[in-house]
């Protein structure tokens, strides 16, 4: 019996090393498989935050965007209430001094108005949400509105430039040159006034061509980053021109005060305006027509933002590459890329949706990611 229980006892001893080595084991295999549970997880949801927040990117708007949209709708107001004033006069006192001249002026302050209302108009539809019906929203009102602008004011220049003509071909009309002097004296002061109400410290009046990353392509970048700047930017030039005119309006009016045997000059100012009417809306519905026959924005190189795809690392080629505009701010992209066999998709839409982002200012971006198969060559833009 004593035997017996020795053995036992040795079994005992024996065994319970291995029972503590099994424990260990076990415990190791599970908090292993716990952290790559863990580690899955973890990639499973950077990955959904990162794709969430290259959709949701540009469909929130900064604080410092929002503030400046409500500086620029507060400018675009005060101008454009100033404008609507000083037009009122000018087509009475126009009327009064029988001055085709600054009634000509007057349909160029139409003009200011017309495009000050489009840009107020742009700022407010364009925070409205999207609909089931209207997917994109409601940015090509704004190009609508521009359309039906010059439109009207072309109707309304012609008018004018027939009265002209056949004041010309008559000779039998008088101008009082006084209520002219007084009224293109005003809208001189007006237009120093909206000038200085619309001016932006820093602004910069040029226009960019190049297709690198320069200089012109990040204020580009910035206007259509921020609406409210580009359009009072836009309400800006319009004044200065009209500036110019009133100017001109002031030096006629002084010659046929003077000298009233000149008083052709009036007519004549009516076709010299009429001709910078027609420059200055001719560019506005040159874009127009661009933006509703979906062609690509203005200053976007196609091959540029083709090149800047194939630059990320992975993308063997790119096709199906279509670049268009909601409006004169928003551009929008889709495209297929084709990866190399062993690249990382969700890598790959990342960087390059970044890339397009911060290099050309795209307001909306769908990328279809295919991997590159040698028997099925990919289809490529020409």
């Amino acid at each position: 019996m004593e035997l017996s229980t020795d053995s036992e006892k040795e079994l005992l001893i024996e065994t319970q090393p291995l029972g503590r080595t099994s424990s260990l084991e076990e415990k190791y295999s599970e908090s292993r498989s716990e952290i790559l549970e863990d580690a899955s997880g973890s990639l499973d949801l950077w990955q959904t935050h990162q794709t969430h927040q290259l959709c949701q990117e540009t469909g929130t708007m900064p604080a410092a965007e929002s503030d400046a949209r409500r500086v620029a709708r507060r400018k675009l107001f005060i101008a454009g209430a100033l404008t609507l004033v000083f037009m009122i006069g000018e087509v009475i006192g126009g009327y009064a001094a029988h001055s085709l001249a600054i009634m000509t002026e007057a349909a160029h302050l139409l003009t200011d108005f017309g495009s000050i209302l489009i840009s107020i108009f742009s700022l407010w539809i364009s925070s409205r949400p999207r609909t089931q019906t209207m997917t994109f929203g409601w940015h090509r009102a704004e190009i609508l509105g521009m359309l039906l602008s010059i439109v009207s004011i072309w109707a309304l220049t012609a008018a004018l430039v027939l009265s002209a003509a056949q004041r010309i071909s008559d000779g039998n009309y008088d101008i009082d040159s006084r209520i002219m002097l007084v009224t293109s004296g005003c809208a001189v002061g007006a237009n120093i006034l909206m000038v200085l109400i619309l001016h932006q410290s820093g602004a910069s009046h040029g226009h960019g061509h190049g297709h690198g990353v320069s200089t012109s392509r990040l204020q580009r970048n910035g206007e259509r980053h921020s609406h409210g700047n580009a359009s009072v930017r836009a309400a800006f030039i319009h004044v200065v021109g009209d500036l110019l005119q009133s100017v001109g309006v002031l030096l006629a009016a002084t010659v046929i005060h003077f000298w009233p045997e000149y008083k052709v000059a009036d007519p004549i100012c009516t076709f010299l305006f009429s001709v910078l009417v027609l420059g200055t809306t001719l560019p506005v519905i040159k874009d127009v027509l661009r933006i509703l026959m979906e062609g690509a924005p203005q200053d976007m190189s196609f091959s540029a933002v083709r090149e800047s795809l194939l630059s990320v690392g992975g993308v063997v080629d790119v096709h199906s590459l279509h670049m268009w505009s909601l409006n004169m701010s928003n551009a929008l992209l889709s495209v297929h890329v084709v990866t190399e066999k062993d690249a990382d998709s969700q890598i790959v839409l990342t960087k390059a949706t970044k890339l397009l982002r911060s290099e050309f200012g795209f307001h909306s971006i769908t990328i279809q990611v295919e991997r590159f198969s040698p028997e099925s060559p990919a289809e490529t833009d020409g």
